[in-house]
């Protein structure tokens, strides 16, 4: 592929695939400016120090192109450890405490799954990774500099608005965005321990699914226990005649739930009413008597009849527990692998504040109709068509995020030409 020329894309293959750039001093040089996507970010170059585990890079100098050094002070000289500048425009200036000389090479190894391949390869990380896929991404500081230039002005339906509207607007539109149109899912694979519960996530919002993993690698989904049972909020103690009592600070005292002990031994096979094979294995008597219907080794034939469908799984079940802001999960999934996944409100942190290109029209008209519809002495007709383009827009923006394949579509329809016999 050809080299970063003045288009949309700014980092060289090397600089993408492998998180490496370098250069070749042609004279005594210290200044070195990397274009990395992702910032440069220093702790400390010392190893020795506590702060140097914060550097998402390494540096590395090689007089020759085959054997690359850490730059470092106990590799060194003293003269040559070096400070990080970040410059505005997202690019990191490294400067050298004295020259590189002539015909050398400086390398920044950003950290990477297998460590990157200088010196003694032990870049370990993921800021390489993370940066992977990143072009199907615009920032928000970006849809906002882009609604100024492109929305804002003289002659433009916005003749003049703050930075500080644009960008809360900006906010707010990716912020609902996320909740059902823009691809802000994520998960976290944990163990159910002893206590059954999990702690939700810092940046939770919602759960989208919840899934055992069996031995084979497979999702086996978790269903919420809706009738099934809860976990109360409050737990009041209450007397003899059924009355709250209180502390001597006029507070109600609480105790444990009840509640969530009994689910918590619960035998979950009584309730989807699934066997428990082994002594189904055990009852099994084809030369005997007692077998069967009434028999001692009682196989539970036609208890099935009239039950629940939403209960006819051995998965488990999951509840919120709001009082503890953690999952709780019934008896059977005690030490199960689970993924919980779920969506954000795409703020939590600087790396999901971006928007997907495919919805980044759908945003500008958002922010359009919000700040005309939140002035005074706007002509409603103007009002009413931004609402109805900002809602076409998002249309459209959900139908491109679905990412519906024809190819998919055609291989699950191809099962239903078979003839399901009851």
């Amino acid at each position: 592929m050809p080299t970063p020329n003045g288009g949309l894309i700014t980092e060289t293959n090397s600089q993408y695939y492998a998180g490496a750039q370098g250069f070749t001093t042609t004279a005594p040089q210290k200044e070195f400016v990397f274009t990395f996507n992702t910032p440069l970010v220093l702790g400390d170059p010392d190893p020795a120090s506590v702060n140097y585990a914060l550097n998402n890079f390494k540096l590395y100098a090689s007089p020759d192109g085959l054997t690359y050094t850490e730059v470092t002070a106990a590799n060194w000289p003293a003269q040559y450890p070096y400070t990080l500048n970040n410059q505005p425009n997202g690019d990191g200036e490294i400067v050298l405490n004295a020259d590189l000389p002539a015909n050398h090479i400086l390398v920044v190894q950003l950290k990477t799954i297998d460590g990157g391949s200088f010196g003694a390869r032990d870049a370990y990380g993921v800021t390489t990774e993370q940066n992977y896929g990143s072009y199907s991404y615009v920032t928000l500081e970006d849809i906002v500099n882009n609604f100024i230039v492109g929305f804002v002005g003289k002659d433009k339906l916005i003749p003049d608005v703050r930075r500080s509207d644009i960008i809360f607007h900006a906010k707010r539109g990716l912020q609902e965005f996320s909740y059902d149109t823009l691809k802000s899912v994520k998960s976290q694979e944990l163990t159910v321990p002893h206590t059954l519960s999990v702690i939700l996530p810092q940046d939770y919002v919602n759960y989208v699914r919840v899934s055992r993993i069996d031995s084979l690698g497979v999702q086996r989904i978790i269903y919420p226990s809706n009738n099934l049972t809860d976990s109360p909020y409050e737990l009041p103690i209450q007397d003899n005649m059924g009355v709250p009592t209180q502390d001597n600070f006029e507070d109600n005292l609480e105790g444990t739930s009840i509640t969530e002990e009994r689910w918590k031994r619960a035998n979950t096979n009584l309730i989807s009413q699934n066997y428990d094979f082994a002594l189904y294995n055990e009852g099994m008597d084809w030369w005997g008597y007692n077998w069967g219907y009434g028999g001692y080794w009682y196989w539970g034939w036609g208890e099935q009849y009239g039950m629940s469908p939403q209960y006819a799984q051995y998965n488990g079940w999951f509840n919120m527990n709001e009082r503890e802001g953690k999952i709780s999960f019934s008896s059977n999934l005690i030490g199960s692998l689970i993924i919980l996944e779920y969506i954000s409100d795409g703020l939590a942190y600087d790396l999901d504040s971006r928007v997907p290109k495919l919805a980044e029209d759908a945003l500008y008209a958002y922010i359009s109709h919000a700040i005309i519809a939140s002035r005074i002495n706007q002509p409603e007709y103007i009002v009413q068509r931004l609402r109805q383009e900002k809602s076409a827009k998002l249309r459209n923006a959900k139908i491109r995020l679905s990412n519906i394949k024809l190819d998919e579509i055609v291989q699950v329809m191809r099962g239903k030409a078979k003839w399901i016999k009851r």
